[in-house]
């Protein structure tokens, strides 16, 4: 063999291992049995932060939008046979006397998004409104809501009904804040933050009313000593609308082996977040070691927005345009971040007990490969591709969450029952 032939040779190898590692860092190409199995399951996401955009910016659900300005539009659920969306209502906890009334106007927004599409989007309420849904020639998105912090309900159980009748089917109790009556894992090692030791004896309440209403019991964003209260509490099986595994990743925001397995005795489902600082323990800690600076030149960019245009608060495109500047300065994990911590909570807490909770639409990074709610396919070969089957996977994609939520509206009904007899 010739010097050439020689250098040709060892060029193409360097060529081969280039290819393979990118192969093993971007997402799978979804080939036509994935494609397949992807279609024929129910794909259920139990958290998008899209209302935030109907409001703030006027964004319209019908509008073909560029990856850098979002995660989700109908087209993107289309291509991802998205088939129910859960949407958050979160409120700024910083607007206190003024929680309820903002919640109001995002769920406004939602219905108004599925009133402009009725023949791609149907408002939900219920497990059965999903399947129906998506039955027939022409599938609709089912479209749900969930509050995002417990704050939301002013410590008011009746507020709480309200929203449950305007179609609100699962609350996170806290959100990264303490609120009156319950922990959050978002300020728990605050000093400053005053906690409760878990739940108090309203927050209790709070969870007994959910379960009595049918309204699903959300522990992600909750410190780990209300989680356990919450489980010690709850007649019906919780969910974890959108965390991960700490054992993979150490952010107080995911769950403990201890926690995984405590909701599989439950009988709950832990659905996963997709953000890298989630799913990636490097991202993670080059997040943080940003932190002190990204957070200050965000808060001097929402003091002199606000000033500028005389508002009380700065619209979500342009805070999280800002947010993405500092997360695209750090690279984005392997898509097999993602899957490792599918795959993890599957062997821990069960097949039965995980699910998928994107946060599309909330977070400024995911990983490689995994720009949109079109990327969902590429899911369902990274699962298959691990030896997971056809059955499993249509499980892992929405079927746990629907056998959840129908257990819920069960233990609804019981107590509902109960109550009615003389």
């Amino acid at each position: 063999m010739t010097a050439i032939a020689h250098m040709r040779k060892y060029l193409l190898a360097l060529l081969l291992l280039g290819g393979l590692a990118a192969a093993q860092t971007s997402a799978p190409a979804v080939s036509a049995k994935a494609r397949a199995l992807h279609n024929s399951a129910i794909v259920v996401d139990t958290h998008a932060d899209t209302p935030q955009r109907f409001l703030d910016d006027g964004f319209d659900m019908g509008t073909v939008t560029p990856l850098s300005e979002g995660h989700m539009d109908l087209e993107k659920v289309r291509a991802g046979n998205l088939g129910a969306e859960f949407f958050a209502i979160w409120v700024e906890p910083s607007w206190k006397g003024q929680y309820a009334e903002h919640a109001m106007q995002l769920i406004d927004s939602v219905y108004q998004q599925a009133a402009k599409h009725p023949g791609q989007m149907v408002m939900a309420f219920s497990s059965s409104d999903i399947l129906a849904a998506r039955s027939g020639k022409h599938p609709r998105l089912a479209t749900l809501m969930g509050i995002e912090g417990g704050h939301a309900i002013e410590n008011n159980l009746g507020l709480l009904r309200d929203f449950y009748r305007l179609g609100v089917r699962y609350m996170t109790l806290t959100w990264s804040n303490t609120n009156e009556w319950g922990d959050s894992s978002g300020d728990i090692t605050d000093p400053q933050v005053e906690h409760h030791n878990g739940l108090t004896p309203f927050g209790k309440e709070v969870v007994q009313e959910m379960n009595r209403l049918g309204m699903m019991v959300d522990v992600s964003h909750v410190s780990d000593k209300t989680f356990y209260d919450t489980l010690v509490i709850s007649r019906a099986p919780v969910i974890a609308s959108h965390s991960s595994a700490r054992a993979l990743n150490d952010h107080l925001r995911n769950m403990t082996d201890d926690m995984l397995r405590a909701v599989a005795r439950n009988d709950g489902v832990v659905m996963v977040n997709f953000f890298s600082a989630f799913v990636d323990q490097k991202f993670l800690d080059a997040y943080k070691a940003q932190k002190i600076e990204r957070d200050a030149t965000v808060a001097a960019f929402k003091e002199k927005y606000q000033k500028e245009h005389n508002v009380a608060f700065t619209p979500y495109s342009a805070e999280a345009a800002l947010e993405k500047e500092w997360a695209a300065k750090i690279p984005r994990p392997p898509f097999s971040s993602l899957i490792n911590h599918i795959d993890h909570i599957a062997k821990v807490a069960g097949l039965d007990h995980v699910g998928l909770g994107s946060d599309f639409d909330g977070v400024t990074s995911l990983p490689e490969g995994l720009d949109s709610a079109a990327d969902l396919p590429k899911i369902t070969q990274a699962l298959l591709d691990r030896g997971y089957t056809p059955a499993q996977i249509r499980k892992i994609l929405g079927g746990n969450l629907l056998r959840v939520f129908r257990q819920v509206e069960r233990v609804s009904h019981q107590m509902q029952t109960v109550e009615m007899k003389p």
